[in-house]
C-alpha cells in the first residue's frame, strides 16, 4: 500500500468504484480506493439491480441517463460483463391524479430527449401479462429501463479503474481521518496511514461514521428494504418463448411496488408505509455480507394490493425474501460534493439508486475535483443543500417519510409534515393564530397563505388550482392597492467586513459595489461564466456590507465565499441564519405606514429607491432597505429576533387605517411573476450564463477582473444561445409548475441550441469545460432545426403560476435567443398536464412595466 497519493476514495461499493474510475479516466492515476472488507460488502451486493432514467429533478435524470449509457464503455474496458438487460418499463396509474403525474413526467421527457410514451393498460399488459389491466387507467412506457448484475457491474468499474492506473486496497478499515495545516489528509487505516490531498467519502452504510471522523453529521439514514423472488413461473417461460423477449419492469404507484423478471420467475419489491430504519444512530463496523431478518407481515398490505393488480404472481411460490439496508438522504437524492468548512473533503454517499445514478455521481464528482466544477447543474444532489437543522433525529424522521412516500405523488402545493416544526421565528404562534398555512423553507416555518377566518388553514393538494387560489388573490390585490406585510426571515443574510471587504466583493460579484447607504442587485458567476448566485448588497458603513440571498443556498454560497477569502485575514464573513429576521411591507400605502413607525424622514427625497438606513422601527433598532420582491413601493425591515414581535405589532396597529393585510410567500411569488423577476434555483442556475438569464444590466464587464469575467464577456460577444423569457399562458384550471416543455411553430432557422437538461452525457473539452454549441450537437444534448409549419419542443419552463393582480397565467422559461423577443400570437404553446396551451412572450412586465411604482 502506498503511503502518499493524490486522493483516497473510502468505500468499495458501486459508487466508490465509479468515483475511482472517473477520477482515473480524468487523468488522476495516483489514487487509491480503500475498502473495509470486499468490494460490494455494503448495500451493493444485495441490491435489486434495477435502473431507470426518470427523476423528479431533470438534472439528476440527465446523470441517470449518462449512467445507463456508460455500462457498455466499462464492459469493453474491463472485460467484465454487467449482465445488462435493457427490457424497458412502465409506470402504472390507477387514478386520474396519478395519470396527471405521468403526463407531467412524459412532458419532461420531451425536452430531456427521453422516448417515453403514454399507453393504455391493455398495451402494458401485452408486455407484462401477469397484470390485471382493469385496475389501471393508464401507463407510461420508458424503453430505457432494465436491470443488471450488481456485483458484476461494481467489479467492472473497479477493473476499469485498475487498468487506468488506480489502486484498490481491500480488507483494510479506515479508523480515523486527521488534517494537516496545509489542508492535506492523513487517512489512518488498520494497515497504516496514507497521506492524501483529497478524501472522498463513499462509505455507503458507513458514510455517516466517516463524516463523524471529521466532525460532520451527514443527513443520511439506512432503511430496511425488502424484495422477494418467486419460484420459476410457467407464464414467464411461455412469454419468453412466444415473444423472444424478457418481461418488462413495472412500477405500481398504488401498491408501492416494483416488479420485473428474474431468471424464470419474478422479482417484486416494495416501499412499504410501515418502514423500518436500520441502525438509526450508529452503523456496526462488523456488518458485512449479511441479510436482515425478513418481515413479510410489514409488507403484507403492499403485497395484498400487488397480488390483486398482478394476479399471475399471487399463485407463484416464494423462493427467497431479501431484506437488506440501503442509505437515503432526506429527499431521496444523493449527497455529492465538497463539504463546506473543510478543505478537500468530498462526499458521494446516500446514493440509494446506485445502479441508476452511480455513473453520473462519479462523473460529476470527478469533474468537480479535477476541473473545479461538476460541469453541469448538480444542485439536486449537492451536499450543501441541507443546513444544520438536518440533525440526526430530523434526518431519521424525514428519511422514514421519504421512504414511505417513494411511490407517492408529490403535488406542487403539498407540504410534508415529518420533523416539523424544526425552526420557527418569534411570530410562529402569531401566524398560526392569523390562520396561516405554513410551509417548510430550508427547515424554517414560513407563512404560505392565510385562510379566511372560520375555515381550516390547510392545502387541498392538487395539480390544478386549489383552495388557496381565492385567498392568495385577495392578498395580492390588497397589497397592490393598499399595503401588505409578510415575513421574510427565510432569506439568507450575511455580513462581510474588513479592510479588504469591497475588493473581495468586487472580485466575486458582476456588479459594482454600492456607495455607503446604497444597495445594488448583483449576480455571481463561476469561472465558466455560469450563474451561481443572485444577491442584494448594501454598503452599511466603511468596510462593512450586508448581503441578502437565497436561504436554501447558504452553505452552497458560504463554501464559495470561503474558497475565495484572502489569506491575509482582511475579510471576515458572518452568516446570520435565524439570528437576523425580517418583515417586508409593500404597496402604495407602505411609505405612509413606515412614516408612522419611525422618527426620521422617509419621504421619496430623503429615502430613495435602493437606499439603506439603520433606524428604529416601532421603537426597535432595525436595518431598512427600500426595496421589495413585489416590484412595488415597499421596504424590507430587518431586526434581531428579540424585536420581531414588537415590530410586527407596531406595523399591524399602525397599518389598520391603511387597510393592511398579511400576505404569504405564494402571494409574493405571484407578484414577482407579473414583474418578470427571476428566482434562484429556477430561472437562475449554474447551467445558464448571465446574459442567457437576461441579467444584462447587472453585468459590468468594465469594472474589474471579477471571477468569470472572461467567460461572461465571451458570452456577450458571441451572443447568448438561450434567453430567459416571460410568457402569458392561455391556461384552463391548472397553471405551469416548472419543467414543462415549450413548443414553437415558426418558419425560420433558430440555430443550434444546447439543452442543459439534455438527455445524454455532457461533453467536455481538454480544459474540463463543458462543450456548447455545434460540437455539443454531436450528442443528444442539443437541438437544431428549421421549424417550418411543424410544432417542435424548443425550450422548457422554469417556474410560473397565476399572476393575480393582472389576472394572467404566467410562466418563465428558456427559449432560443432568436425567438426571445417575438411576441407574436400563435407562435408558442406550453404543455400543461398533457394539454398544449397557447402562450405568448411578453417582453415587458405586465405590472408597472416602467418601474415607476418602485421609485415613487
Amino acid at each position: 500500500m502506498k503511503s502518499h497519493v493524490k486522493a483516497v476514495v473510502i468505500g468499495g461499493g458501486v459508487v466508490g468504484c465509479s468515483v475511482l474510475y472517473h477520477l482515473a479516466k480524468a487523468g488522476w492515476t495516483d489514487i487509491m480506493l480503500i475498502e473495509r472488507s470486499e468490494l460490494t460488502s455494503g448495500s451493493s451486493w444485495h441490491a435489486a439491480g434495477g435502473f431507470h432514467t426518470l427523476n423528479g429533478d431533470p438534472n439528476v435524470a440527465k446523470l441517470q441517463a449518462y449512467t445507463v449509457q456508460l455500462y457498455k464503455e466499462i464492459e469493453e474496458l474491463s472485460g467484465q460483463s454487467c449482465s445488462l438487460h435493457l427490457t424497458g418499463g412502465v409506470m402504472m396509474a390507477d387514478t386520474p391524479e396519478r395519470m396527471d403525474f405521468l403526463r407531467l413526467a412524459h412532458a419532461k421527457g420531451r425536452y430531456l430527449g427521453m422516448d417515453t410514451e403514454l399507453i393504455t393498460p391493455s398495451e402494458a399488459k401485452a408486455m407484462f401479462p401477469l397484470m390485471d389491466e382493469k385496475n389501471f387507467v393508464g401507463a407510461m412506457w420508458d424503453p430505457v429501463e432494465g436491470h443488471l448484475d450488481p456485483s458484476g457491474t461494481t467489479h467492472a468499474y473497479a477493473k476499469a479503474a485498475r487498468k487506468l492506473g488506480a489502486e484498490i486496497v481491500l480488507r483494510n478499515r479506515v479508523v480515523d481521518l486527521t488534517q494537516e495545516a496545509d489542508g492535506t489528509w492523513n487517512v489512518v487505516t488498520e494497515q497504516g496511514t496514507v497521506h492524501a490531498e483529497h478524501v472522498v467519502n463513499c462509505g455507503g452504510l458507513w458514510a455517516r461514521e466517516i463524516g463523524r471522523m471529521v466532525g460532520v453529521e451527514l443527513p443520511v439514514l439506512a432503511m430496511e428494504h425488502m424484495y422477494l423472488l418467486t419460484e420459476p413461473m410457467p407464464e414467464v417461460e411461455e412469454f419468453n418463448k412466444s415473444t423472444g423477449r424478457e418481461m418488462i419492469g413495472v412500477l405500481d404507484f398504488k401498491g408501492e411496488i416494483y416488479t420485473r423478471q428474474e431468471r424464470n420467475g419474478i422479482l417484486l419489491g416494495t416501499y412499504e408505509k410501515a418502514c423500518k430504519p436500520w441502525s438509526p444512530v450508529n452503523t456496526p463496523w462488523d456488518f458485512g455480507h449479511e441479510l436482515l431478518q425478513p418481515d413479510i407481515d410489514r409488507i403484507a398490505p403492499s403485497l395484498e394490493i400487488g397480488f390483486k393488480h398482478f394476479p399471475g404472481i399471487e399463485k407463484a411460490g416464494i423462493k427467497q425474501i431479501i431484506n437488506g439496508p440501503f442509505t437515503f438522504a432526506l429527499d431521496g437524492n444523493p449527497l455529492v460534493g465538497p463539504v463546506q468548512g473543510l478543505t478537500n473533503f468530498w462526499c458521494a454517499c446516500a446514493v440509494m439508486a446506485g445502479f441508476s445514478q452511480g455513473g453520473g455521481v462519479g462523473l460529476a464528482l470527478s469533474n468537480w475535483m479535477v476541473h473545479g466544477d461538476p460541469g453541469f447543474d448538480v444542485w439536486g444532489m449537492d451536499v450543501a443543500r441541507f443546513g444544520e437543522w438536518a440533525s440526526l433525529r430530523y434526518t431519521n424522521a424525514k428519511v422514514r417519510e421519504n421512504y414511505s412516500r417513494r411511490f407517492s405523488i408529490r403535488f406542487p402545493n403539498e407540504e410534508l409534515p415529518a420533523a416539523r416544526p424544526a425552526q420557527t421565528t418569534p411570530l410562529y404562534d402569531t401566524m398560526l393564530a392569523n390562520n396561516a398555512v405554513m410551509g417548510d423553507s430550508w427547515g424554517l416555518e414560513t407563512p404560505l397563505w392565510f385562510a379566511p377566518k372560520g375555515t381550516e388553514p390547510k392545502d387541498i393538494v392538487s395539480f390544478h388550482r386549489s383552495n388557496d387560489f381565492g385567498p392568495i388573490g385577495e392578498e395580492v390585490r390588497a397589497t397592490r392597492e393598499k399595503v401588505g406585510v409578510t415575513e421574510i426571515a427565510n432569506f439568507a443574510k450575511y455580513e462581510v467586513s474588513g479592510p479588504g471587504a469591497e475588493d473581495f466583493l468586487n472580485r466575486l460579484m458582476t456588479n459594482r459595489m454600492p456607495k455607503t447607504g446604497r444597495i445594488v442587485l448583483t449576480p455571481m458567476v463561476n469561472e465558466f461564466g455560469k450563474l451561481i448566485g443572485d444577491f442584494t448588497i448594501a454598503k452599511t458603513g466603511e468596510d462593512r456590507f450586508m448581503i441578502w440571498g437565497s436561504s436554501a443556498a447558504q452553505k452552497y454560497h458560504m463554501r464559495w465565499f470561503e474558497k475565495h477569502l484572502p489569506k491575509d485575514g482582511s475579510v471576515r464573513i458572518h452568516r446570520f441564519d435565524q439570528t437576523l429576521v425580517g418583515l417586508s411591507i409593500a404597496g402604495p400605502k407602505s411609505r405612509d405606514l413606515l412614516q408612522k413607525l419611525v422618527d426620521v424622514d422617509v419621504s421619496t427625497k430623503a429615502f430613495r429607491f435602493m437606499d439603506f438606513r439603520e433606524m428604529a422601527v416601532g421603537g426597535a433598532p432595525c436595518m431598512v432597505n427600500r426595496i421589495t420582491y413585489t416590484g412595488d413601493l415597499g421596504y424590507e425591515i430587518w431586526m434581531a429576533p428579540a424585536y420581531q414581535r414588537l415590530v410586527y405589532k407596531a406595523i399591524k396597529e399602525a397599518g389598520e387605517e391603511f387597510g393592511l393585510v398579511d400576505f404569504g410567500m405564494r402571494a409574493l411569488l405571484s407578484m414577482r411573476l407579473e414583474k418578470n423577476f427571476p428566482t434562484w434555483f429556477r430561472e437562475l442556475r449554474p447551467i445558464y450564463g448571465p446574459f442567457e438569464g437576461s441579467m444584462d444590466r447587472f453585468i459590468k464587464l468594465e469594472k474589474n477582473d471579477f471571477i468569470g469575467r472572461e467567460a461572461s464577456a465571451k458570452e456577450q460577444a458571441e451572443g447568448p444561445k438561450l434567453r430567459r423569457v416571460s410568457f402569458i399562458v392561455d391556461a384552463a384550471d391548472a397553471d405551469v409548475m416548472g419543467d414543462e416543455p415549450i413548443w414553437a411553430k415558426v418558419g425560420k432557422d433558430y440555430g443550434t441550441v444546447e439543452k442543459p437538461h439534455g438527455y445524454g452525457a455532457p461533453r467536455f473539452d481538454e480544459t474540463g469545460k463543458e462543450v456548447r454549441g455545434s460540437k455539443a450537437a454531436e450528442g443528444a444534448s442539443a437541438v437544431r432545426g428549421i421549424i417550418d409549419g411543424e410544432w417542435r419542443v424548443v425550450g422548457w419552463v422554469t417556474s410560473g403560476g397565476y399572476a393575480h393582480y393582472v389576472q394572467k397565467s404566467m410562466a418563465q422559461g428558456y427559449v432560443p435567443a432568436g425567438l426571445a423577443e417575438d411576441e407574436s400570437a400563435g407562435l408558442f404553446e406550453i404543455e400543461i398536464l398533457g394539454h398544449r396551451r397557447p402562450a405568448r412572450i411578453n417582453v415587458e412586465p405586465p405590472f408597472d412595466p416602467g418601474g415607476e411604482k418602485m421609485r415613487t
